[in-house]
């Protein structure tokens, strides 16, 4: 459906057909991108030009999620034609649970707000992965996650309380560079001090160990040497002997190329009884999560950061994994990406209890 010309238009499609025959390739179903439903007899001509059957033309219409698609694919049959090209004999699958996750991301029964700091926020599909997770998290709560953006470094300017005041959680994810970080180190001050729900990712989680060697243990220098090479107080440092995916010793060093030197891939984290992480995977005292930074929680200040009330949650072959504050809610920083391994049905744990902590915290303010 072409808008400008206020008519369905056929004409790209068959254009797009012969240009795949060109070069050997042969399409055997259409999937039509459309605003408005196809007339029956569009559809027959589309057909018919295209040379494909009548039931292998498909009509993919907005929709008010992308997970309400595959409902509307179904619904037209499309696996009718699949199945009987690839002789895969009658296919039924069993959609209850996936329709139903759908009509709560479309008309959910709850709302809570999640102030997301970060400053890739003129481009947002930074954070897309995340962004779907929170989604997953919300649909099986039978809640609207509204996220409130919050770019890092307008918060020097006009402080935490005018842009977070009417947030019920904030999150603070992953990021390379100085740009912003200390405007990220104060949303987690006022996170921790407020007492609100918060998840740091990667690099959130390392500003929660600096924020909390700065103002609560008193090391006014505190910092990651990826921003300051000099800091008298190391809280995050790059290690030079850590131990890879295949459980092999690997060397790195500041002078490696950066690829080399991220930590990469799935790696095991055994969990703390009794804290929120361990709670949120069900009890589980081993988990597996992916992973994607250069620099981790320098060890040398477990001991003062614990005895502070800052206890380590998570740990993976002597690596620091995640982090709570002992007199808080829910707070919880983690190393690991966990929204890489989130999906619709099966929502990540950490983002899951944290977004039922922010819903549980809103309920009671």
């Amino acid at each position: 459906y072409i808008k400008a010309a206020g008519e369905h238009k056929s004409k790209p499609t068959q254009h797009s057909v012969q240009e795949l025959r060109r070069i050997g390739i042969t399409p055997q179903m259409i999937i039509a991108r459309s605003e408005k439903l196809l007339p029956k007899a569009f559809k027959k001509k589309l057909a018919f030009s295209c040379d494909v059957s009548q039931d292998s033309v498909i009509e993919a219409l907005d929709a008010a999620t992308i997970y309400a698609v595959p409902m509307s694919f179904l619904q037209q049959n499309i696996l009718l034609p699949i199945a009987k090209e690839l002789d895969l004999g009658e296919l039924n699958p069993d959609m209850a649970e996936w329709d139903s996750l759908v009509k709560k991301i479309v008309a959910p029964s709850q709302r809570v707000t999640i102030g997301f700091v970060g400053k890739y926020l003129e481009l947002k599909e930074s954070y897309k992965s995340l962004i779907e997770a929170l989604i997953h998290s919300g649909a099986h709560l039978d809640t609207r996650v509204d996220i409130c953006w919050v770019d890092s470094e307008n918060i020097d300017e006009l402080g935490t309380e005018t842009l977070l005041s009417d947030c019920d959680a904030i999150l603070v994810a992953g990021g390379f560079g100085s740009r912003g970080v200390e405007g990220k180190i104060k949303a987690i001050e006022y996170a921790r001090t407020e007492k609100l729900p918060y998840l740091g990712i990667c690099l959130g989680m390392q500003l929660a160990v600096v924020e909390y060697a700065r103002n609560v243990l008193g090391y006014e220098d505190a910092n990651s040497v990826e921003f300051n090479e000099e800091t008298t107080h190391p809280m995050i440092y790059l290690i030079d002997n850590f131990i890879n995916q295949s459980g092999e010793s690997e060397l790195r060093t500041h002078t490696s190329p950066m690829g080399g030197t991220l930590r990469l891939g799935e790696y095991p984290c055994e969990t703390k009884e009794g804290s929120h992480l361990r709670e949120a995977y069900h009890g589980e005292p081993m988990i597996f999560e992916r992973h994607r930074h250069r620099y981790e929680a320098n060890p040398t200040y477990r001991e003062a950061l614990e005895s502070a009330g800052m206890i380590v949650t998570g740990e993976s072959h002597g690596l620091i994994e995640a982090v709570e504050i002992a007199d808080h809610p829910w707070f919880l920083g983690v190393q690991f990406h966990p929204e890489f391994t989130s999906r619709l049905q099966t929502p990540n744990a950490s983002i899951l209890a944290f977004v039922k902590a922010s819903l549980h915290h809103a309920k009671n303010t």
